[in-house]
C-alpha cells in the first residue's frame, strides 16, 4: 500500500470501484461483440462462458488459497447433473435450475474441502484426483437417475421470463449465460477485495503469520471452498440449460486439468486471468482443431508450452508487466 493510497483512502477506492466497474463494462461488451459477429457459434460460446465459471472457482482455491486441486469438475458437474435432474423431474425455471446447480455445487464443495483440507501438498492433489474419479464412476453407474454413459437427457427449459425460449441457436442461452458471467464476476470481486479475502491471501503468501494472529486456516479455507463449488455449479447448471444434455464429460478429469490449464494460461490468482486464459485456450482449440483435425492436440500443445515459457506469469500478468512498463517509461519522460 503506497503513502498515496493511505494519505487519500477515498480517493483510492473511487479509482478501484472504477476500474471495476470499467472491468465490467468490458466484459459485457465483449460479450455483445461476440453475440453480433458469431452469430452462428452462440452454443460454442455458451460454452465458453459456462467453462469460464468453472475457472474463475478454481482461481478462488488455487489462486487465492494456494490449494492444489485437479478434481473442479466433480463441482461442475454436481451443478450440471443436479440442474438436469430437477429439470428432468419438472423443475424447468432457468433461474430456478442455475440455484440448484449453485447449491449442489456448494455442497460438494463442502464436502470435497473437508477432505482435502485435512492434507497439504501432493496429498491434497491426489485427493482431488480421486474425489472427481470417484464422483465420475458415481455418475456412470447411477445410470437411472443420471443417464450412465449414455447421458442425462429430455431436458426442457422454460423460457425467460415466459417469453424467451432456449432455441437451437443458443441466442437466449448465450444472453443469459453473459449476464450471470457478469454478475458473478463482480461480487466474486467484493469477495476478493474484502477482509475474508484478503485472509485467504494472507494464508497462502504465510499460513504461520496468520495463525499467529489467532486465525484458525480450517473454517476460512472450507468457506472459500463452498463459494467455488456454488460459482462451478453455475457453471455446470448453465451448461445443462444450453445443452439440455449432462454427459459424464462435464464430471471428468479432463475437464479439471483443462480448466488448471486455462487459468495458468491466463494468470493464477487474477480473475481477469482466468477469464482471457478460458477465452484463448477454447479459442485455440476451436480453431486448430477445424485446420487440423488429427493433429490439432499437439498444435495446441505446443503453443501452450510456448507461452508459459514465455510468460510465466501467464498472459494477464505479461499485460500488467508491460502497462507497468509503458506507465514507467510515460512518467520518465515527462520528468
Amino acid at each position: 500500500m503506497t503513502d498515496a493510497t493511505l494519505r487519500h483512502p477515498g480517493t483510492h477506492r473511487l479509482r478501484t470501484l472504477g476500474r471495476d466497474l470499467l472491468g465490467l463494462a468490458v466484459i459485457a461488451l465483449v460479450g455483445l461483440a461476440g453475440y453480433v459477429l458469431f452469430p452462428d457459434n452462440l452454443a460454442f460460446l455458451t460454452r465458453v462462458i459456462s467453462v469460464a465459471l468453472l475457472v474463475l472457482s478454481l482461481d478462488l482455491i488455487v489462486g487465492y488459497c494456494g490449494i492444489a486441486s485437479l478434481g473442479q469438475g466433480a463441482l461442475y458437474g454436481a451443478g450440471a447433473y443436479a440442474a438436469g435432474i430437477a429439470c428432468v423431474h419438472g423443475v424447468t425455471e432457468p433461474f430456478l435450475l442455475i440455484l440448484i446447480g449453485a447449491a449442489a455445487g456448494a455442497v460438494m464443495g463442502l464436502l470435497m474441502g473437508a477432505v482435502m483440507l485435512r492434507a497439504h501438498g501432493l496429498p491434497q492433489l491426489v485427493l482431488s484426483i480421486a474425489i472427481v474419479q470417484l464422483l465420475h464412476e458415481a455418475a456412470n453407474k447411477a445410470s437411472s437417475l443420471t443417464g450412465g454413459s449414455d447421458g442425462l437427457s429430455g431436458m426442457v427449459p422454460a423460457p425467460l421470463f415466459g417469453i424467451f425460449e432456449f432455441d437451437l441457436w443458443g441466442r437466449s442461452a448465450y444472453l443469459f449465460g453473459l449476464a450471470l458471467l457478469v454478475i458473478v464476476f463482480a461480487a466474486l470481486r467484493l469477495i476478493t477485495r474484502s477482509p475474508f479475502g484478503m485472509v485467504c491471501r494472507g494464508l497462502k503468501e504465510d499460513p504461520l503469520r496468520i495463525s499467529a494472529l489467532g486465525i484458525y486456516a480450517f473454517p476460512v479455507l472450507l468457506k472459500m471452498f463452498v463459494i467455488s463449488g456454488a460459482v462451478a455449479g453455475m457453471g455446470g447448471a448453465l451448461a445443462a440449460i444450453a445443452t439440455q444434455v449432462v454427459g459424464l464429460d462435464s464430471v471428468s478429469f479432463e475437464i479439471s486439468a483443462n480448466a488448471l490449464v486455462m487459468l495458468v494460461l491466463g494468470g493464477i490468482g487474477n480473475l481477469y486471468g482466468a477469464l482471457i486464459g478460458t477465452v484463448i485456450f477454447m479459442a485455440l482449440e476451436h480453431i486448430v482443431a477445424a485446420i487440423n483435425p488429427f493433429h490439432w492436440m499437439t498444435l495446441v500443445g505446443a503453443v501452450l508450452i510456448a507461452i508459459v515459457l514465455f510468460a510465466p506469469r501467464g498472459l494477464s500478468g505479461t499485460l500488467d508487466e508491460i502497462a507497468r512498463l509503458l506507465t514507467r517509461n510515460r512518467w520518465g519522460a515527462g520528468r
